[in-house]
């Protein structure tokens, strides 16, 4: 079955889009729904993947920080959808996405289970991020966006 990557849009796109955020990145750690959100959400740039039409694969978002910075954040990929290749073709394109509206950079703070994958495309550990919900350790990391 063939992946595609859309801007959710839909009020269904929209609950597909934070349901996989949170069932990936808060429900395994006791977070409450509504906790996959906050307050940037109204102007970040969001993209999903599914696998067919009803299969929400992966999601991710990204907003700026500066002019010339932007950040990633709650970058999930199902479980089951996971080593597929989506969360790469996600992720460029939210890279794409901010480059064109004049990124020079951008940052993401990563879970330690995720830095292989950041590294694998492109990301390099520039500091530590502190730690979220008491036990998951992050690293700061930064791709130059550069030609």
């Amino acid at each position: 079955m063939q992946a595609f990557i859309i801007e959710p849009g839909t009020a269904g796109q929209l609950r597909d889009y934070y349901d996989l955020r949170w069932r990936v990145l808060r429900q395994p750690h006791g977070q409450p729904r509504g906790s996959e959100k906050d307050g940037l959400e109204e102007m970040s740039i969001h993209l999903m993947a599914y696998y067919g039409p009803n299969m929400p694969a992966a999601a991710g978002r990204a907003h700026f920080n500066s002019a010339d910075e932007a950040q990633i954040r709650f970058m999930a990929v199902d479980p089951c959808c996971r080593n597929s290749g989506i969360g790469s073709s996600l992720l460029s394109g939210l890279e794409k996405r901010v480059k064109i509206r004049g990124a020079r950079h951008i940052i993401l703070n990563s879970r330690e289970s995720a830095i292989g994958f950041y590294q694998k495309n492109g990301y390099i550990i520039v500091g530590d991020a502190g730690t979220l919900f008491g036990n998951i350790k992050h690293v700061r990391m930064k791709k130059d966006l550069a030609e």
